[in-house]
């Protein structure tokens, strides 16, 4: 990183959590970071958190539920910093473990699909022509080891009763996108891949076995790959995991 470009990265729904976590361990490796979040007081007041230890981060509203919310993201980034070198997509939500494949109301599982799959392309679409200007782009799309149809499918793999259709689907068409934009762009810089945070406490998951710091850790990684990294993968704190 030179001072002739200091790179700049967004991470969507990360006014806590682990978006913030990412945020903040981007920011420590001199990224200038915007902070996306549905609540623009509570991006700020994450941002603040953050600056007050000597980081550069901006809160941005960015609501995955609202695509209004992403023409003004984008037309900031082009302003500001002319290119975005690192995009996060981070955002999601899981609400259907009490239901299983023929139980899940269809309304729940059009509203996953919505917030965790289509507006995620939709923005990072949107993106792109910034990515591509970048001399290092990268996507990182936070997946989950509950998108894998692989494991879902091994006997023994440990997902048999984590069988939340509506979330894990997303998470596998999730996957799909990142295969299929990583081939598209794959004559380019830009390198796409699929993140497994792994099981994090959070306020979301309190019983998660890894803290935010180490499961921010997989994306930071993908964030910062050199120009010889993979693209169009999954992993999970360097490991590959299969779709």
């Amino acid at each position: 990183m030179t001072d002739a470009h200091k790179k700049t990265a967004l991470v969507t729904g990360a006014n806590k959590g682990l978006g913030f976590e990412i945020c903040r361990q981007l920011a420590r490796l001199g990224f200038t970071v915007l902070l996306g979040s549905r609540d623009l007081s509570r991006g700020q007041a994450a941002a603040a958190k953050l600056r007050a230890e000597g980081l550069d981060v901006q809160a941005v509203r960015l609501d995955m539920d609202d695509p209004a919310t992403f023409a003004p993201v984008r037309d900031l980034i082009a302003t500001a910093h002319g290119c975005l070198d690192v995009l996060v997509n981070n955002a999601g939500f899981a609400r259907d473990w009490a239901f299983k494949a023929d139980t899940v109301p269809m309304t729940m599982l059009r509203e996953t699909f919505e917030t965790n799959f289509f507006a995620l392309v939709d923005l990072t679409q949107r993106l792109l022509p910034l990515l591509r200007k970048s001399p290092a782009g990268r996507v990182v799309n936070q997946s989950s080891a509950l998108g894998s149809l692989t494991l879902h499918s091994t006997p023994g793999s440990g997902l048999e009763d984590l069988k939340a259709f509506a979330y894990n689907a997303s998470k596998t068409a999730l996957n799909a996108f990142t295969v299929h934009l990583a081939a598209t762009l794959k004559h380019t810089p830009v390198k796409v891949n699929s993140a497994h945070p792994g099981s994090v406490a959070t306020d979301a998951n309190p019983t998660g076995e890894l803290s935010v710091a180490e499961g921010a850790r997989t994306a930071v990684q993908l964030a910062t790959l050199p120009a010889n990294g993979p693209t169009g993968c999954f992993f999970h704190m360097g490991l590959e995991l299969p779709w």
